[in-house]
């Protein structure tokens, strides 16, 4: 496969991650890209991707349409963009992936953030990406990410960097590949709120772990003591506490000091 004179999805990927040089040599020419055709979870996905799809049409209720969509485009400067769309549903870009059981979806849009955003700026998808994942081959999960206009700008820049080393044939060597923050990103609605500066919520998380293990204690404490009150039994005390079964049989523990 020919991947020279132009970025696609999974380089975008790459380049998010930091992995230049390789992709480099593959731009310029200097290396072939990897034999995928052995790769067994490179051909799963491949072969997987069609029932992931009726799968996603099944859960969701939904008709895809556009499936296997190739689209090109050039960015402002230039650089030539191509994507295959797995599939579109409305003006949303829908993504299959297949992974392995012990992935999570969190590790999932992370890894495929770039790809998604790319693709939902190459088809002008204002509704955003459906990512459709099957995990192993005993869960299937899916999400919606909200397409981002600045994370998109942004993700265009480091693209433009990268691509400027292949026109000028200029090795990328230690070149750190600024980090593009995700958590802002709407996830089916919702987004990730970093709290380091509240100085509340920092307090109670202290508290929280400070007393974790204590809390542990009491709700196993708590268990004992109902069990050791018979079924004869209406009420058990000592000099710290009782132990008093209610009208409806429940225990409740009292404090007596």
């Amino acid at each position: 496969m020919n991947r020279q004179g132009f970025i696609g999805g999974s380089d975008a990927t790459a380049i998010m991650r930091g992995e230049w040089y390789d992709l480099w040599c593959i731009k310029t020419g200097r290396t072939q890209p990897e034999d995928l055709s052995r790769n067994l979870a490179v051909q799963m996905g491949i072969h997987t991707e069609d029932f992931n799809l009726k799968w996603f049409e099944q859960e969701r209720n939904v008709v895809l349409r556009n499936h296997q969509f190739e689209i090109e485009r050039n960015t402002d400067s230039g650089i030539p963009i191509k994507g295959t769309l797995d599939a579109m549903l409305d003006d949303a870009v829908v993504e299959a992936k297949h992974t392995n059981a012990f992935n999570d979806m969190d590790g999932v849009i992370e890894r495929y953030m770039p790809q998604l955003q790319l693709y939902m700026w190459l088809a002008n998808a204002t509704h955003g990406a459906y990512l459709s994942v099957i995990f192993g081959n005993s869960k299937w999960e899916s999400v919606h990410v909200r397409k981002d206009d600045n994370y998109i700008i942004n993700l265009l820049a480091v693209i433009g960097d990268f691509w400027r080393h292949v026109v000028e044939d200029r090795e990328p060597i230690g070149f750190d590949v600024p980090k593009v923050d995700i958590k802002s990103i709407p996830i089916d609605d919702m987004v990730v709120r970093d709290a380091s500066q509240d100085n509340h919520f920092v307090s109670l998380s202290a508290d929280y772990i400070n007393h974790m293990e204590a809390a542990k204690i009491h709700e196993r404490t708590k268990k004992d003591l109902k069990a050791m009150v018979g079924d004869d039994e209406r009420e058990v005390f000592c000099e710290y506490l009782t132990v008093k079964r209610d009208k409806r049989g429940a225990l409740r523990i009292t404090k007596r000091i």
